[in-house]
């Protein structure tokens, strides 16, 4: 490769390298007129014109299109030539002085804070990226791959199970100097008869010069907030989910000592632990095992951390981020065998047997007992079996699994039916229980006819749109519709206010909470589609989480929300087609629970590791400039693992404790 001198002026070593190319070719033609005259001496073909006139005219038209080919090929070799020469003068481009027009893009759009891999794919970068992409030598392109750019997930994606490719974004181009002149980095002085159906032609403008595409710079992000003096909101990790195991050990305990102790020493208030069902009433009912639960919290006791618990009524496994299987108690699945209604059930008679279904609240049909009733033995065992614990002050919070992965929920967007994100889910309410109550309704309103499901709403995967139900001005909104759906979300609101008015007594004097999932993907469509399924009546004309908000505020319980470190643009870039929109809904659920005055907590949807995710956690803790100084009364941060302490992560973790804290810090980004 050819070394360029420092001293040696780029322009004319560019014109030299050119004249160099163009003499090979120069060299190449007259090799290929001394062999045609060669064959034709011997008389091996004779002259073409005489053998074959047509193919003689076809092979003068041929040559003609060569030295058209060729006259091409040498401006633009003039015109990179021009732009390589700017760049490296101009703008300290490193750049090969032969770089083809792939290598100025690349290099172009790293600057402009993108990601380019070797074969070509570009895609928006995070701001970790983009620092990491910057201090990356460029990457020389193959002339024969085009950059393509392509949305990929960032750690803040939202469940992007499936997706298509999305939309992207082109910033504004760079502002032109104040003098008008063009910025050598945007404009090259080029033959103003550059041709136009050149694949690799650079775009022309009136004045003759080659533009290259404004590069599509990240909007940029606004200074970090310093939260020093702030209030205070305690931090909790979750722990993993199989902490204690079905023989009543706790896992790797010396292993979990050491992480438990890092976390006190970076200010973490304390840990929350699932108490499963299944594990602690697995063979018989109203026989408890806790012993590897006690253990577990001796250690966290020893350690002063508090605790929050939750009462796990579901089963583990099948679900985004479970990573073992923790079944339903044994005698509960046995009973499930001969009656399959205890369980959610979809349109196609599919059972869900994550939880049972709430058409049983007041059922006898486990042994004897109600769901209710098996529910609150297992919350009063709990409470007598660790009293000390409560008087001490170490169990902080008592969180209760009201549905599916613990959230009130329907279990609408079951992975294990077939589900991928974002698809708009299905009405779970096909059992004979939730049937029966769904006749008694319809009959009560004084139409019997009603007394059905819709048959219009599409499957787990369809769109609002592609159905008749959810679509814009579709049946969700017509005197059926909101009959439908006024019972279906009645019935979650039912079962939320049977089982805390039961947490309640069990408790008694303890703090009580209910976690309800962040479903934001279809929240800027009318209908609300994926919210609907899950029992959130949420349309575009009516507020669903008001209700929710009353029902928790009834039982003096606090709610527990997700998705507060999800940014809406993020999941646009991952996928647009979703219309999800986090923020919007993150700001509508936490304003209905405040102004029906309960308090709030929240916890990350996904793992989170960057300060992005972390600085957007910040703003919903503390809003700005709130007139009642409202903030989160906690945050739980899912979830611990041996990658929130490796390289930077734990760095980034332990700064957002301290802020989550008021304390200051000192790098705040400007």
């Amino acid at each position: 490769m050819l070394r360029v001198d420092p001293g040696v002026d780029e322009e004319m070593m560019m014109m030299g390298i050119i004249k160099e190319e163009e003499e090979e070719e120069d060299s190449e033609e007259e090799e290929d007129e001394v062999d045609d005259y060669l064959l034709a001496a011997a008389g091996e073909a004779g002259p073409e014109e005489e053998q074959h006139p047509g193919r003689g005219r076809r092979g003068r038209r041929g040559r003609e299109e060569k030295e058209r080919t060729k006259v091409r090929e040498r401006r633009r070799r003039a015109v990179t030539g021009r732009i390589l020469a700017g760049l490296r003068r101009h703008g300290n481009y490193r750049l090969r002085v032969r770089a083809d027009i792939n290598e100025v893009v690349a290099a172009l759009a790293r600057e402009a804070g993108w990601v380019v891999l070797p074969d070509g794919t570009t895609f928006p970068s995070s701001h970790s990226q983009t620092m990491l992409a910057a201090a990356a030598p460029p990457i020389p392109l193959s002339s024969s791959a085009a950059p393509v750019r392509v949305a990929v997930v960032s750690p803040l994606a939202a469940r992007p199970i499936s997706r298509r490719a999305g939309h992207a974004f082109l910033a504004p181009p760079r502002a032109v100097p104040a003098d008008g002149a063009a910025s050598p980095l945007l404009a090259v002085p080029v033959p103003a008869d550059e041709p136009e159906d050149d694949d690799n032609a650079i775009a022309m403008d009136g004045t003759g010069l080659a533009t290259c595409p404004a590069p599509a710079v990240a909007p940029p992000r606004p200074p970090e907030r310093d939260f020093a003096g702030t209030p205070y909101v305690p931090v909790y990790v979750m722990l993993p989910l199989n902490v204690v195991s079905l023989e009543g050990e706790v896992v790797d305990a010396d292993a979990l000592v050491g992480q438990l102790r890092v976390l006190k020493a970076a200010g973490v208030d304390g840990v929350m632990v699932d108490c499963w069902w299944g594990n602690v009433e697995a063979h018989r009912p109203q026989e408890y095992n806790w012993t590897g639960y006690r253990r577990l919290f001796n250690i966290i006791r020893e350690l002063k951390l508090k605790l929050q618990v939750v009462m796990s009524f579901h089963e583990c496994g099948g679900n985004v981020g479970d990573d073992v299987s923790i079944p339903l108690p044994d005698w509960v699945i046995q009973i499930g065998k001969s009656n399959p209604d205890i369980y959610f059930t979809d349109r196609e008679g599919r059972r869900n047997t994550e939880c049972l279904s709430w058409g049983i609240d007041k059922e006898r049909v486990l042994q004897g007992r109600t769901a209710v009733e098996v529910y609150f033995d297992f919350m009063r065992s709990f409470r007598v079996e660790f009293d000390e614990y409560f008087e001490d002050g170490i169990i902080s919070e008592i969180e209760v699994g009201l549905g599916a992965c613990g959230e009130l929920r329907y279990p609408s967007y079951a992975a294990k039916h077939g589900w991928k994100y974002p698809g708009i889910g299905e009405f779970q309410c096909y059992d004979r229980y939730l049937q029966k109550n769904l006749r008694r309704a319809a009959e009560a309103r004084g139409h019997t006819i009603w007394a059905r499901s819709p048959d219009n709403a599409g499957h787990y995967n369809s769109e609002p749109n592609n159905t008749g139900f959810f679509c814009d001005g579709g049946d969700y909104d017509s005197y059926y519709g909101r009959f439908f759906l006024n019972w279906y979300s009645q019935v979650l609101l039912d079962h939320a206010d049977r089982v805390l008015m039961l947490a309640r007594l069990a408790f008694e004097g303890s703090a009580i909470a209910v976690k309800v999932s962040g479903i934001h993907w279809w929240y800027k469509t009318a209908s609300h589609a994926a919210e609907l399924t899950a029992g959130f009546y949420n349309p575009c004309n009516r507020d669903g989480y008001a209700p929710i908000a009353q029902v928790l505020k009834k039982h003096g319980a606090a709610l527990n929300f997700t998705c507060v470190e999800l940014r809406t643009m993020d999941q646009h870039e991952v996928f647009p087609e979703a219309l999800a929109d986090p923020e919007g809904l993150v700001w509508q659920v936490l304003n209905a629970a405040w102004y029906a005055g309960i308090q709030v907590a929240s916890e990350n949807a996904l793992p989170c590791y960057d300060r992005d995710g972390f600085n957007k956690t910040l703003e919903n803790a503390k809003p700005r400039n709130d007139p009642d100084g409202r903030h989160l009364f906690g945050f739980t941060y899912l979830r611990l693992c041996s990658v929130l302490f490796e390289g930077p992560n734990f760095t980034e973790f332990e700064r957002f404790v301290r802020r989550m804290h008021g304390e200051a810090v000192l790098d705040l980004q400007a």
